[in-house]
């Protein structure tokens, strides 16, 4: 029986790439999305990947949806935390609107996902956690205050959890991608793009969610055991930690 990986925003994007390659893999896969039904019935439709839908900065909603999935599938045995929002604006008009909703989702929904299977997978004396933080978590960004906040805090939690699931046999890591093609990092001006962002990248050009996914796919494995608390820098180069 094949092990069960939830992938939190795992109908798009970077988390579309991740679901899919962890089936190629050889895991049976349960996307969590938010909101947009069309995209999720489509993904499920292309992929064969079943999708669930609830809020990860709702706790209850958490618990609920994981043990929907687990009732279906069978226990979590790695969760992908890669669900995030964006709020941008300048710290001087930002609202606490803006900035509640972005560290609800982005750094609380970590806690949310993880709390409901970590007792299961210390039972199971085997569990994977990998966060998707952000190059901006890492160096933050002007007008992402509350985003550069959460993911600078999601790096902080994997440290700390990966030294309490070490000797039950699970490991906690982040990936800190840097600007990947996706469609909405696609979507940004052409000219802006290539003569602002892409100009900063060493390598030269975009990621592609595929690369991010890969990344996942390897902390996931047995192959990488012995590797916790640590952070992937996938950015091409353009920062170094």
């Amino acid at each position: 029986m094949s092990k069960v990986a939830l992938v939190t925003g795992g109908s798009r994007g970077i988390g579309a790439a991740i679901s899919l390659a962890l089936k190629n893999a050889g895991y049976t896969v349960a996307a969590n999305y938010a909101g947009n039904d069309e995209a999720a019935q489509k993904f499920t439709a292309e992929t064969g990947i079943k999708t669930y839908k609830w809020s990860v900065a709702d706790y209850d909603a958490c618990a609920e949806g994981i043990a929907r999935v687990e009732a279906e599938l069978g226990p979590v045995a790695v969760l992908v935390n890669n669900a995030g929002i964006t709020r941008d604006s300048m710290f001087h008009k930002m609202t606490r609107e803006q900035w509640k909703e972005v560290i609800d989702t982005n750094l609380s929904g970590l806690f949310n996902m993880t709390h409901p299977v970590w007792s299961g997978m210390r039972d199971r004396k085997f569990g994977r956690i990998i966060n998707i933080s952000s190059i901006n978590g890492q160096k933050g960004q002007a007008g992402q205050a509350n985003y550069s906040a959460a993911k600078a805090g999601d790096l902080g939690f994997t440290k700390a959890l990966a030294q309490e699931g070490a000797r039950a046999g699970i490991t906690v890591n982040a990936i800190c991608p840097g600007y990947i093609g996706t469609e909405m990092v696609r979507a940004i001006d052409e000219k802006v793009l290539n003569e602002r962002i892409i100009p900063q990248i060493p390598v030269g050009r975009l990621g592609e969610p595929e690369e991010i996914a890969r990344c996942v796919v390897f902390l996931a494995s047995d192959d990488a055991g012995f590797i916790t608390g640590s952070t992937i820098t996938a950015n091409g180069g353009q920062y170094f930690t």
